[in-house]
């Protein structure tokens, strides 16, 4: 019985090294030795301010519907908030421009950035429109729903950039300590 034993654990663990060598996250840990596009990190670093931005003015924009301002005063700060995407946007274009030569997960960045930048600039128009549609009562109806959306898709948004940031940076900083340990990787 115990011959049995070690040789079902023998198949096991053969199964087990196959499935660990070939896996999809074998191969996506032994692809992200890839360089990184220092453009692209660039770029994420700028986007992530320009996140930054924008959070702390969906914030306030969703803070305004708790006060009672005019509905011009609400124009002139969405107004604002449309620019801040409208730049995000741009940079995030350039981000996607370079997808081909980004590495693993510099790809895995802008692919994650980009529904949620689609989401915050559907919510800004429909923010907008609404407001256009209802300048004497800016705080009724779907428009609160919209600035709170906007502004956790914003957060969402921030933190997304910030933390992909942080990776490469803290890649970036283990890759320098291995070199000086003169420690081979993987």
């Amino acid at each position: 019985m115990q011959i049995v034993a070690t040789g079902s654990l023998r198949l096991v663990a053969g199964v087990l090294v196959t499935l660990l060598v070939f896996s999809p996250l074998a191969t996506l840990a032994t692809s992200q030795n890839n360089e990184e596009n220092t453009e692209v990190t660039r770029l994420l670093a700028d986007a992530r301010d320009k996140a930054a931005v924008l959070s702390r003015d969906a914030d306030e924009m969703e803070a305004l519907t708790r006060s009672d301002v005019s509905w011009q005063t609400h124009a002139a700060m969405l107004t604002t908030i449309k620019e801040h995407v409208n730049d995000l946007a741009r940079t995030i274009e350039k981000l996607n421009a370079s997808r081909s030569s980004a590495s693993p997960w510099q790809q895995q960045a802008i692919d994650r950035v980009m529904p949620l930048m689609k989401d915050l600039a559907a919510n800004t128009t429909a923010a907008i429109n609404h407001l256009n549609e209802n300048k004497l009562r800016p705080t009724t109806g779907s428009y609160p729903e919209y600035l709170k959306e906007n502004a956790e898709t914003a957060h969402e948004l921030s933190d997304m950039i910030s933390s992909f940031v942080r990776y490469g940076d803290t890649r970036a900083r283990l890759e320098k300590l291995e070199q000086r340990l003169e420690i081979a990787s993987r």
